[in-house]
């Protein structure tokens, strides 16, 4: 007996969790709603949006941001008043500012600093000069060099 209700219990368990449902009133608001919980980052997981997170404060900016919704409030208006409160952390894909410019430049900045590298210092490979031997090293040499081909 204990046993069928620990297997009960185990297969219902997918029962109990928990599916958040929204009413909209209009269509417009729902894709609304969706673009903006994908474009706003779940700041407790960082790597994921409200939308994947099952983060409680990714919960709590997904019934945020339909409240504010539901009150009639656009989406600029609701990105403006999450990145004013958690900054541009908050979004996906920031603005370029002034803060930011190095987030988004960075990378071509840093490439631009590797190749400038790599052309400099092929040029000085190519233009270094080798010194060219002393009659004592030249005279060694061809003494190593018979010696190898008399062997």
């Amino acid at each position: 007996m204990k046993n069928w209700l620990f297997c009960i219990l185990l297969f219902s368990w997918p029962a109990f969790a928990t599916v958040e449902y929204r009413d909209f009133k209009q269509p417009e608001q729902e894709q609304a709603y969706q673009t903006l919980i994908s474009e706003l980052r779940c700041l407790v997981c960082q790597n994921q949006t409200i939308a994947d997170s099952n983060a409680d404060l990714a919960k709590d900016l997904r019934r945020q941001v339909y409240e504010m919704l539901q009150k009639g409030q656009s989406k600029q208006q609701i990105v403006d008043f999450m990145t004013q409160r958690y900054g541009d952390f908050v979004l996906y894909k920031p603005a370029f500012n002034l803060k930011t410019g190095l987030l988004w430049l960075g990378p071509a900045l840093f490439l631009l600093i590797g190749l400038i590298t790599v052309i400099i210092v092929v040029r000085r490979i190519k233009t270094a000069k080798h010194p060219a031997l002393s009659k004592a090293q030249q005279t060694r040499l061809n003494a190593i060099l018979e010696k190898g081909n008399e062997d």
